[in-house]
């Protein structure tokens, strides 16, 4: 029996709406047991001549440069927003109106206000709805999640996280989108520490308070050059200035509603980091550890082992029994980042099928924006900051 076919709209063609096409591409090849089949329907952009050339690069059958338009169509069913921040809100409201399933880049938006009328929305609507937060689906933390809840680790005591990277460490790195708090909201806060606070999240619980800071070490750069890309490394910079509005390094402190205590740090400002995104928690009877940049291992230090043989442990999550092992490859074939995303869309599809929103729900979304805003309420104020409930 044919599968029911739901269509798929995309906005955004950039890093995001490449990593959400391949996906949408791959997913049914690798689970085959998927409720519905994803037809990539139409790709958005403003620019005509560059949405066109995306369109048939990614596999998708056609494209448009209105996005309302895109979600008004009648063959489409799920409206994925890969766009800058700002554009977030108006996009999801507009798309849960229309009665759409909604998938929406993190962070959900650029303030708790903007997330929060975005939460409203769909829940009026009852639409589907879910943050792409991919790093929920690396198997390693899927397998983490799965013991502590297992109690393995007993009482929570620790955790800490850093996520650090270094491409605009460079002065002379051209003032590209992420960089304007008019587009961007925040800096490194949202584009990634918003992730390690997702994963927190995920593994630990909600946090109850904070004390937070940021810094902009770059007050000024120069202007991106018209003619070159709008993202990432390829940008070009002409000879005016502008001002950074963003932060270029976050930290804080976190108490979380269990009683356990959170260190988060995040910086584009750290040369030789790439994308190292790391945790570590710690618990009366364990410790797990991991590194993004060797995302296929988990590493477990038990008290339970023996004395003489106690000692961190490195899992390959590659294994049976383990989450997602067996849908990719043999055992110990490590997979990689753009599996995270087919991950993501294999939930998003089924929850779609189901009328289910899959974890994280823009519920989740909008107490991250909640506590990002925290982090900056607390830099102004110098204090210790609740986060509220809502």
């Amino acid at each position: 029996m044919a599968k029911k076919k739901v269509g798929i709209g995309l906005i955004g063609y950039a890093f995001m709406g490449k990593t959400h096409s391949n996906a949408y591409r791959q997913v049914d090849k690798f689970f085959p047991d998927l409720e519905v089949e994803p037809e990539m329907t139409a790709i958005c952009g403003r620019n005509p001549q560059n949405v066109e050339r995306a369109a048939q690069q990614f596999g998708w059958k056609g494209f448009e440069t209105d996005w309302r338009k895109l979600i008004d169509r009648p063959d489409i069913d799920i409206i994925d927003i890969s766009t800058p921040g700002n554009e977030h809100r108006e996009m999801a409201i507009y798309a849960a109106q229309a009665g759409k399933t909604v998938f929406c880049e993190k962070p959900l938006g650029n303030t708790f206000e903007d997330a929060k009328a975005m939460l409203d929305a769909v829940e009026a609507a009852k639409v589907v709805n879910m943050v792409c937060f991919n790093y929920r689906r690396v198997p390693a933390i899927a397998l983490a999640k799965r013991i502590i809840e297992s109690g393995d680790l007993g009482r929570i005591y620790h955790f800490r996280a850093r996520y650090l990277q270094d491409w605009i460490a460079d002065p002379n790195f051209p003032l590209v989108w992420r960089l304007r708090k008019e587009i961007a909201g925040s800096g490194t806060l949202g584009d990634i520490g918003a992730h390690i606070l997702d994963i927190s999240n995920y593994l630990i619980g909600d946090l109850s308070s904070l004390c937070g800071m940021t810094e902009t070490f770059v007050k000024e750069r120069p202007l991106q050059a018209a003619t070159t890309g709008d993202e990432g490394l390829t940008a070009q910079g002409t000879s005016e200035m502008g001002q950074v509005t963003v932060d270029d390094a976050t930290a804080w402190l976190g108490r979380f509603a269990n009683g356990a205590m959170g260190v988060f740090e995040a910086s584009r400002f750290a040369p030789g980091h790439r994308n190292f995104n790391t945790f570590e928690v710690n618990g009366e009877k364990g410790t797990l550890s991991f590194n993004f940049e060797r995302m296929n291992e988990l590493e477990y230090f038990s008290t339970d082992d023996k004395s003489d043989r106690q000692g961190f442990r490195t899992i390959n999550v590659n294994e049976n029994d383990q989450p997602y092992s067996g849908v990719y490859w043999p055992a110990g074939h490590i997979i990689g980042y753009e599996h995270t995303f087919i991950n993501t869309v294999a939930d998003l599809l089924n929850g779609h099928a189901q009328g289910k929103s899959p974890h994280p729900d823009f519920r989740v979304g909008a107490y991250n924006n909640l506590v990002l805003d925290t982090v900056e309420k607390s830099q102004n104020s110098g204090k210790w900051e609740d986060i509220a409930k809502f």
